[in-house]
């Protein structure tokens, strides 16, 4: 009875803990993430588990809002689009994701990903956006090579610390980064409509950021858009 007890006691966790800088596949990642406690945050980046460790309100927590409403009121205006809040995007076997906020069409209005039965997006979504205060080398380093690769058409990174917002396109392969107009205003390749006043940004002048926004939501390109953005046929 003893021996049994101790042989118990020292048994071996079937799923073990999932570790930062593990080497994953996908599933493995997956299956050892549902295991955690709740409130746990890691993503799978080329393979390598990344921890998100615990937010900052100016590093992290109040740009990301800022960011998210800035996409939100595009959703919002524009039918067919999704938006998402830190979700986990099924990129291929060795990336795991979870942008800080992603903004991709419909596939039922013809967009590239898709959401899965167990409730994730699988496949590239159009525009992904990142906080980086800390994680300016992982962003702007492995992970921008990961999105590069699996097609994300535009990339966002706020780099908080530095205060510049980079906005990057997808042209032949590679990012190209997406500069402003001389207007001071920089317009989304991917989503007409889409503008920006990256100076409001950084400064949290919100109002500005709308006001651009309205702007471009009233633009003949984004009229344009709205009106080919249909839902496929069944």
């Amino acid at each position: 009875m003893v021996q049994t007890a101790v042989a118990r006691n020292l048994s071996i966790p079937t799923i073990p803990p999932l570790e930062n800088g593990d080497r994953l596949s996908r599933d493995e990642f997956e299956q050892r993430y549902a295991a955690m406690p709740d409130g746990f945050k890691a993503e799978l980046i080329e393979g390598i588990v990344y921890q998100k460790g615990p937010v900052r309100f100016r590093h992290h927590a109040q740009p990301h809002s800022l960011l998210n409403a800035w996409l939100t009121n595009y959703h919002i205006a524009t039918e067919g689009t999704f938006v998402g809040d830190a979700v986990s995007v099924r990129l291929d076997e060795t990336n795991e994701p979870q942008p800080d906020v992603a903004l991709f069409i419909d596939p039922a209005f013809g967009g590239r990903s898709t959401i899965s039965d167990d409730d994730y997006i699988e496949g590239a979504p159009e525009l992904l956006a990142e906080i980086a205060a800390s994680t300016v080398s992982i962003d702007l380093g492995i992970k921008k090579t990961a999105y590069k690769r699996n097609g994300i058409q535009e990339y966002i990174v706020w780099r908080v610390l530095d205060q510049q917002v980079d906005w990057f396109y997808l042209e032949n392969g590679n990012y190209v980064e997406l500069l402003a107009d001389t207007d001071g205003i920089t317009r989304s390749r991917v989503f007409p409509g889409l503008w920006l006043d990256r100076s409001a940004l950084i400064q949290n002048q919100m109002k500005r950021v709308m006001e651009v926004l309205q702007q471009g939501l009233a633009s003949d390109d984004y009229q344009d858009f709205v009106a080919k953005l249909n839902p496929s046929p069944l």
